[in-house]
């Protein structure tokens, strides 16, 4: 009898002691980027009066609840080489000083606790007038088509931009050029005010072009080179 009460006593022991190896550590929840933020103020193609601009944006937000910083980035080029101000905030919100009569972009993107980024936000572009500023530049053209990179399998090609002026009463005009090199040299359109034009493409060639934006008052942009190939 006693042997069969130890016999039981031991056979507890060894279930109670095994009955925990099921247990698990639960999976941890996999870290997901912060959403891009929304650019607020100033708004698009804005002329700021005062050269401290206030920079404001719509907050991110984060599955896992993460803390965010947001960096902002400020540049005199929209394709930010040229950066002038880097501001790195956990608001909504950063004001910079900068220089007068100047054309600016600028974008903000949002970083995680974790180290996870969001992508930027679209680009904003804004100008700070000056005391004694009689006209300002136009910005720089924008690209519509076709896109950087891409492969045409076309005889010919619409080139396509767009441009824009703080000075709504500033009529605009475009140099295009056209070519085989890196930056482009010949000019195949002057003083176009159309914002496209038609070429003739070779097969298996790479291509450049860049558009040159003026205004009526002797202001002009020179734009980005932009690049695509055909088949």
């Amino acid at each position: 009898m006693k042997n069969l009460i130890y016999l039981s006593i031991i056979g507890f022991l060894f279930t109670a002691c095994g009955s925990g190896g099921d247990d698990s550590d639960p999976t941890p929840e996999a870290n997901v980027a912060p959403t891009a933020p929304a650019l607020v103020l100033p708004a698009d193609n804005k002329l700021c009066v005062d050269n401290t601009v206030s920079f404001q944006w719509k907050l991110s937000t984060d599955a896992n609840k993460d803390l965010i910083t947001y960096q902002i980035q400020v540049a005199k080029d929209n394709t930010f080489t040229q950066i002038v101000k880097t501001n790195e905030v956990t608001v909504d919100n950063s004001s910079i000083s900068l220089d007068k009569n100047t054309a600016y972009y600028w974008r903000v993107k949002a970083t995680d606790s974790k180290g996870l980024s969001s992508t930027y936000s679209p680009t904003y572009k804004l100008y700070t007038t000056g005391k004694a500023v009689v006209n300002h530049l136009p910005f720089s053209p924008e690209l519509v088509q076709p896109a950087i990179n891409s492969v045409l399998n076309t005889a010919t090609a619409t080139l396509k931009w767009k441009a824009t002026d703080v000075d709504a009463t500033d009529v605009l005009t475009y140099d295009v050029y056209f070519g085989k090199t890196n930056p482009p040299t010949a000019k195949v359109s002057e003083n176009t005010s159309a914002t496209s034009f038609d070429v003739t493409l070779e097969p298996a060639t790479q291509y450049f072009w860049k558009v040159v934006v003026k205004d009526n008052k002797g202001g002009e942009t020179i734009g980005q080179v932009w690049k695509f190939k055909t088949n």
